[in-house]
């Protein structure tokens, strides 16, 4: 029910990512009736791998946190963050409000051991032709040198996963220079850390990075607060929409202009998929015990479907399982001191079988 368009743009996309591939199985969380309509619309109404689990509540765009976690209980996002939790579903997918979809991830799936703050991580292009990786990017507008630390550490774990031939991607912490004397205390403090787990062989610290090296691909992650990434985000998918928008008039503004679109129009199609930011949409929550993605909110049926095939490649490559590894031998936790009288002991549900 989430993002600008809600089940328009959502059920769409699932039914055309169920219809190509096979292996996927979905749960779709919402209001009961308008979901069925949207499958009606898009010829699905008895699709044998399509569920659908009714909602009574719909967390808005502008709904405070507060209002997520304590009066919406029945909100189609909270159901479909429950999907995961009761082993229903693999991953959940969102378009919906970026604060409440992370409060109720965290609140329901709780946090990895040794992680404070869950992270958002999204990709972008580089002239490498190879995806950077990039967190925060919007879940932590506030952050300390402790969260920045371990975002590096998230994000570390997750490209080792995902990419099979980077036991130790490179590592750069963004900063307005190069320079070590450069950036704020947290900055400074953040690459102190850093620094000392390089030393170490914990992780592959390039150093201080700015814009432009993202998009030259100079290190395979980089890690800001969530403030820093989601402007940069934002402005990047902006300047490549504008890019594509001042091409196209151009173009378009007389014949023999045209006749030169025509002739490379094998090149403009490869730096028009190389630029289109909803080929880069979903990104993942990263910390929690459980996987959830979640899209742009103003994502059309084709940027969705790309969200959707990030979390059904997260599921296949069963990187929940890979991070909590890697997690656990680059943050170690101390062992708890056995209580004399009363001994607790907390169990994680499983994750398995559907995409809610």
């Amino acid at each position: 029910m989430g993002g600008d368009h809600g089940p328009a743009v959502t059920v769409a996309a699932a039914v055309s990512f169920a219809n190509r591939e096979p292996d996927s199985e979905f749960i779709l969380v919402g209001l009961e009736s308008v979901i069925h309509a949207e499958l009606k619309k898009n010829r699905a109404s008895n699709h044998p791998r399509m569920t659908v689990v009714n909602a009574t509540e719909v967390i808005t765009m502008d709904d405070p946190v507060e209002i997520a976690l304590r009066k919406k209980k029945d909100s189609s996002m909270r159901v479909a963050v429950n999907q995961v939790k009761e082993g229903l579903a693999q991953v959940c997918v969102s378009a919906g409000n970026t604060g409440a979809l992370m409060a109720v991830s965290r609140y329901v799936l709780k946090t990895m051991q040794g992680v404070d703050r869950p992270a958002i991580c999204g990709l972008l292009p580089n002239q490498k032709n190879r995806p950077t990786y990039m967190l925060d990017l919007g879940a932590n507008v506030d952050c300390e040198p402790l969260h920045l630390h371990q975002f590096a550490i998230m994000g570390s774990a997750l490209v080792s996963a995902v990419e099979g031939n980077k036991s130790k991607p490179t590592i750069g912490l963004l900063n307005v220079g190069e320079e070590d004397i450069k950036g704020n205390d947290v900055v400074k403090k953040t690459a102190q850390l850093l620094r000392a787990d390089h030393e170490k062989g914990l992780l592959n610290f390039y150093g201080n990075v700015e814009g432009n090296d993202i998009f030259k691909g100079t290190t395979d992650i980089i890690v800001c607060d969530g403030f820093v990434g989601n402007v940069t985000l934002k402005a990047a998918e902006g300047l490549g929409r504008f890019f594509k928008t001042t091409l196209t008039s151009e173009f378009k503004s007389n014949p023999l202009n045209l006749l030169g679109a025509i002739i490379a129009r094998g090149a403009l199609k490869a730096i028009s998929g190389k630029m289109n930011p909803s080929n880069y949409n979903g990104g993942c929550l990263l910390g929690l015990r459980g996987l959830v993605f979640k899209s742009h909110g103003g994502a059309d049926k084709y940027s969705y479907e790309w969200a959707i095939q990030r979390a059904f490649d997260a599921v296949k490559n069963d990187v929940l399982t890979r991070i909590s590894t890697s997690m656990a031998e680059l943050m170690p936790i101390e062992p708890a001191v056995e209580a004399p009288a009363v001994a607790s002991m907390q169990t994680n549900e499983p994750i398995a079988q559907k995409t809610a």
